[in-house]
């Protein structure tokens, strides 16, 4: 399948010319080693990929016991491999790299030699029992894989029309006519209900079988919670918690994550690192409260409040369905029929949330209590959903899936910073059209934000 990222392997190679290299973070079957071997056969001559989950104690070996000499461990890299090794017009893959932390350190000398190109790829990189006792290389490049974006799943169902005439849309600020619109809705929920998971993709591709489709995202999920089981050490316990009550979380009118939901003595500080293992692993977004929509949010962020979206949306339908199986098939018509109530409208907000995160922006919201007419804040909690740096400004992102258009708290954030904030924008399931300072777009158009 045509992944983006790849252009971004080129860039490297292009640009580095075996000064660095590259290292490819992402989450379990997103598919890093994939695309880094299609990598590896097109554009050199040879290349060997060195799985570390499965890689023989030799080879292994080769990195505590060899890497004062880099010539001989290529050499015997070479050999162990059975491929030629030819200067300038070789790839050496370290996959899942984590999993042998002395080949990590030793790319410090294996790029210094400058012979052949390296590509690591891993998951869980910066968890402390795989950086334990050895010097991170500042010769590595990092690049974070996401699952599928939008444009890629259409991609893979044979769709080379659809993102470009919504991007062209966005940039002129038309509506997209009813007909197209509907098309392109209807294109997009199926994306959010397959999920951007390759293997997910590929099937319904394949197949356009959305059982067989959720079989394999339920493998994943079973995946995920063995990683969960053996590698999130003594927190495995408060991990597992945290994953399996996200469905529940989002399914909130207020979406920020309430630990006292799954521990009654559950305190930020006690799940903490649980938190971080999601995230490092990036089997979760996650989304800080800015405490004020500037372009300094990473200054001015409550780390405590906080909201868990799925990496992946296929994976939170799954995820949900998982819970309660009899909802499987009402969840999918929902979804494909624009029928979503707000316990459903999580999946759209999760959907936003990926593809701002696929765009490279770090997810913050706001939250806050408006000022009552006598001077006393008012005791309800409002919050808006996204908040994004453009430039010097910030941009203000609400999701709406239901028939209401009030957005009351997002009118209140624009009239109070309105020095600070750029254009806002409300995501919906209709066309896109202008009111004022908001702009409308369709829950598509997320992808050109």
């Amino acid at each position: 399948m045509k992944r983006k990222i790849y252009d971004r392997l080129l860039q490297w190679k292009n640009e580095s010319k075996g000064k660095s290299a590259l290292l490819i973070e992402g989450a379990r079957r997103v598919g890093k080693s994939y695309i880094v071997e299609e990598f590896g056969k097109n554009e050199y001559d040879t290349y060997v990929l060195i799985n570390f989950s499965n890689t023989a104690p030799r080879i292994r070996n080769l990195f505590t016991n060899d890497v004062h000499d880099i010539p001989m461990l290529l050499q015997k890299l070479s050999n162990l491999t059975a491929t030629r090794f030819i200067e300038r017009k070789t790839l050496i893959i370290f996959d899942e790299v984590q999993k042998c932390p002395r080949a990590r350190e030793a790319i410090k000398f294996l790029v210094e030699d400058g012979r052949y190109d390296y590509i690591e790829t891993g998951s869980l990189i910066s968890i402390h029992e795989n950086v334990k006792d050895i010097i991170i290389p500042s010769e590595e490049e990092k690049v974070k894989m996401y699952p599928l974006d939008f444009e890629e799943f259409c991609w893979a169902i044979g769709d080379e029309v659809t993102v470009p005439a919504i991007r062209e849309h966005f940039e002129s600020r038309t509506p997209m006519g009813d007909d197209v619109h509907s098309a392109f809705l209807d294109t997009f929920r199926r994306y959010m209900i397959v999920g951007g998971m390759p293997r997910a993709v590929l099937e319904y591709a394949s197949t356009k079988d959305f059982s067989k489709v959720e079989n394999i995202k339920r493998q994943i999920i079973g995946l995920y919670k063995e990683d969960i089981g053996k590698r999130a050490k003594a927190n495995r316990r408060k991990t597992a918690a945290l994953y399996e009550a996200i469905p529940s979380e989002l399914s909130k009118h207020d979406k920020v994550f309430n630990l006292s939901d799954i521990d009654k003595n559950g305190k930020f500080s006690n799940y903490e690192d649980p938190i971080y293992w999601l995230e490092d692993s990036m089997i979760v977004n996650t989304c800080y409260n800015a405490t004020e929509p500037s372009i300094a949010m990473g200054l001015n962020t409550d780390i405590s409040s906080l909201k868990l979206y799925s990496g992946d949306t296929g994976l939170l339908v799954s995820l949900a369905i998982n819970s309660d199986e009899s909802i499987e098939h009402k969840v999918y018509i929902d979804i494909l029929q624009d029928r979503l109530h707000l316990n459903e409208g999580m999946f759209a907000e999760n959907m936003v949330a990926q593809m701002l995160r696929a765009n490279g922006h770090k997810l913050f919201f706001h939250a806050f209590y408006k000022n009552a007419k006598n001077g006393e804040k008012d005791k309800n909690r409002s919050e808006v959903d996204f908040l994004v740096k453009r430039g010097n400004k910030v941009s203000v992102i609400e999701v709406k899936t239901g028939k209401s258009n009030s957005h009351t708290s997002l009118d209140y954030v624009m009239d109070t910073y309105s020095k600070q904030l750029g254009q806002c924008y409300v995501l919906h399931t209709k066309d896109l059209r202008k009111d004022g300072n908001l702009l409308y777009l369709p829950i598509y158009m997320a992808i050109c934000l």
